[in-house]
């Protein structure tokens, strides 16, 4: 059989009634016999079920008496050069159409899902269309973090930044010392409740709002006691 270069289908049968299948064997086995390709089963009209098979008539005659048996009543057969793309094929038409009676979706071997790489490309064009209607300052604010990434910041500790272990405060207000533990991760410990930030602390420990910063102070070397502040200015 004469065949042309880069062709994939060679002969095809299409829209068969099962009762053909049934009644004329011996006609569809000389087409058929021996040959690979992808075949369709199809229900009312809408189809139902794709495969592939190196024995395309062996294939066609157990589907009347396995688990498909009774849900079909037409079929197609497309004969291939050969057989070293109908994996990909089935798993193209399994991909596309989701026949009902298919339990596998299709999966291809050698493919590389580009999605991650096209959203990338997509955001980078955009960035780019802003930048030259509106200037860099557009990007800036593009790349501010949204909402919900600020909110869950601001539930961060705010001393995680400026701290590598556990260390001891304190804040003096009239003669009355108050001690707390500031944690690893940066929260502060004071009686038996955490708080995210020294100025919380200091309202919890006071009682009224309080610049937590410069009101408590950490041991910087012993003996040397230094307000807060200081941790941001290193």
């Amino acid at each position: 059989m004469k065949s042309h270069k880069g062709q994939l289908v060679c002969e095809h049968l299409e829209n068969i009634s099962l009762d053909a299948l049934e009644k004329h064997q011996d006609i569809i086995r000389e087409y058929v016999k021996g040959r690979h390709g992808i075949y369709a089963l199809y229900r009312n009209g809408r189809l139902y079920y794709v495969g592939l098979a190196s024995d395309l008539r062996r294939r066609l005659k157990h589907h009347l008496h396995d688990r498909h048996a009774q849900t079909w009543d037409r079929f197609s057969v497309y004969l291939t050069v050969d057989d070293r793309h109908l994996r990909d094929l089935e798993s193209l038409v399994l991909k596309i159409a989701s026949p009902t009676g298919n339990r596998q979706t299709g999966k291809f071997l050698n493919s590389k899902n580009v999605m991650t790489a096209f959203r990338q490309d997509i955001k980078n064009k955009h960035k780019k269309e802003i930048r030259s209607l509106f200037g860099i300052e557009a990007i800036k604010e593009i790349a501010k973090p949204s909402k919900k990434k600020r909110r869950e910041e601001d539930l961060r500790p705010i001393l995680a930044a400026y701290i590598q272990k556990p260390m001891k405060i304190r804040l003096t207000l009239k003669g009355k010392l108050y001690k707390a533990i500031v944690k690893k991760d940066g929260s502060i410990a004071y009686k038996g409740h955490i708080y995210n930030s020294p100025s919380l602390a200091g309202k919890a420990a006071i009682g009224r709002n309080v610049n937590g910063w410069t009101a408590w102070k950490y041991q910087r070397t012993p003996g040397d006691w230094v307000l807060l502040d200081k941790l941001r200015k290193k």
